[in-house]
C-alpha cells in the first residue's frame, strides 16, 4: 500500500516536471524507478513505456480536437517508428543491462546539456497544449500553418523514414516516447513548423510505446503492480502541470531540472562502473 502511494506520488511529480518542461516521462520515470525503487533497468523501461502511452493519450485528445497535428505525415512516419520499436524491443532483451544503462546515461547528459544551452524550454513529447489550429488543404501541395498564416511543404521523406525508424529503436531500448528525436527530425530535417512537429510527435509516441510494450509484455518485463500506480500518477501530474505552467518561472525550473538530470546521470554512471 505504501509502495503504491509512493509510486503514485513519484509518477505525479515526474508528470508535472515533464509537462512543464516539454519532456516525455521516460527521461524521469526510468531513473526514478531504478534509483529510487531499486527496479531493474529493463523493467523500469517497460513501465516507462506504459506511462508514455498514458501521457500521449492525454495530450493527443487536445491536439486532435484543435486540428493541430499533420495526421498524414504522422501516420506515414509512425509505420516506420513502430517497426523500429518492435526491433528495439527485441534487441533490448539481448543486450547487457549495463550497456542499456550507459546508453540511458548518455541520453540524460544530452538532454541536460541541450536544456542548459537553449534559452527556452525545448519542445518535445509533452510540450504546449495551448496551440492554434492547423489544417491540411485538400489537394494542395502545401500545408497551411494558421499560426503564421504561411504554408509549408514537407521535404526529405527519406530522411524522415530513417530517423523515425531510429527513434522507434531508441524508444524501445530506453523507455522514451522518441519525441526528443522526432520533433527535431520533423522541424529541422523536414521543414515542419515547430508547433506542428510537437503536436504530430504527441500523436505518434503513444503508438510507438504501445508497439514496444507488446514485446516487453511477451517477455514478462512489465510489473503491473508498479506500472499501474506510476502511470496513473504520471497522467495526473501531466494534466495538472499543463494547467500550472503559466504560474511557474520556467527558467528557474529548467536550471533545477538540469541539476537533477546531471546528478541522476552521475548516479547511473556510478552504478555501471560499480
Amino acid at each position: 500500500m505504501i509502495a503504491g502511494l509512493l509510486l503514485l506520488g513519484g509518477g505525479a511529480a515526474a508528470g508535472v516536471f515533464g509537462s512543464l518542461l516539454g519532456l516525455g516521462g521516460g527521461v524521469l520515470i526510468v531513473p526514478l524507478l531504478t534509483l529510487g525503487f531499486g527496479l531493474p533497468l529493463r523493467e523500469a523501461v517497460g513501465v516507462s513505456l506504459v506511462c508514455v502511452i498514458m501521457t500521449s493519450s492525454a495530450a493527443a485528445g487536445v491536439y486532435l480536437e484543435r486540428h493541430v497535428a499533420n495526421l498524414r505525415l504522422g501516420m506515414t512516419l509512425e509505420f516506420f517508428t513502430a517497426l523500429g520499436a518492435l526491433i528495439g524491443g527485441s534487441i533490448a532483451f539481448l543486450l547487457d543491462q549495463r550497456l542499456i544503462t550507459l546508453l540511458f546515461t548518455g541520453l540524460l547528459v544530452y538532454v541536460a546539456v541541450t536544456m542548459a544551452r537553449v534559452g527556452r524550454v525545448p519542445a518535445t513529447a509533452a510540450a504546449e497544449l495551448d496551440v492554434a489550429p492547423v489544417t491540411d488543404e485538400p489537394g494542395a501541395g502545401t500545408v497551411l500553418d494558421r499560426l503564421s498564416g504561411e504554408g509549408y511543404r514537407v521535404r526529405n521523406i527519406g530522411l524522415g523514414v530513417a530517423g523515425a525508424t531510429g527513434a522507434g529503436v531508441a524508444s524501445a531500448l530506453l523507455g522514451i516516447g522518441g519525441g526528443i528525436v522526432k520533433v527535431p527530425l520533423m522541424h529541422v530535417g523536414m521543414g515542419v513548423p515547430l508547433r506542428v512537429a510537437t503536436a504530430t510527435s504527441n500523436l505518434m509516441i503513444g503508438i510507438t510505446a504501445a508497439a514496444s510494450t507488446v514485446i516487453y509484455i511477451a517477455h514478462g518485463g512489465i510489473d503491473p503492480y508498479v506500472a499501474g500506480p506510476t502511470a496513473i500518477g504520471v497522467f495526473m501530474g501531466a494534466s495538472a502541470g499543463s494547467r500550472l505552467s503559466h504560474l511557474v518561472d520556467l527558467r528557474l525550473l529548467r536550471l533545477l531540472f538540469v541539476a537533477v538530470l546531471g546528478f541522476t546521470a552521475l548516479q547511473m554512471l556510478l552504478r555501471v562502473v560499480g
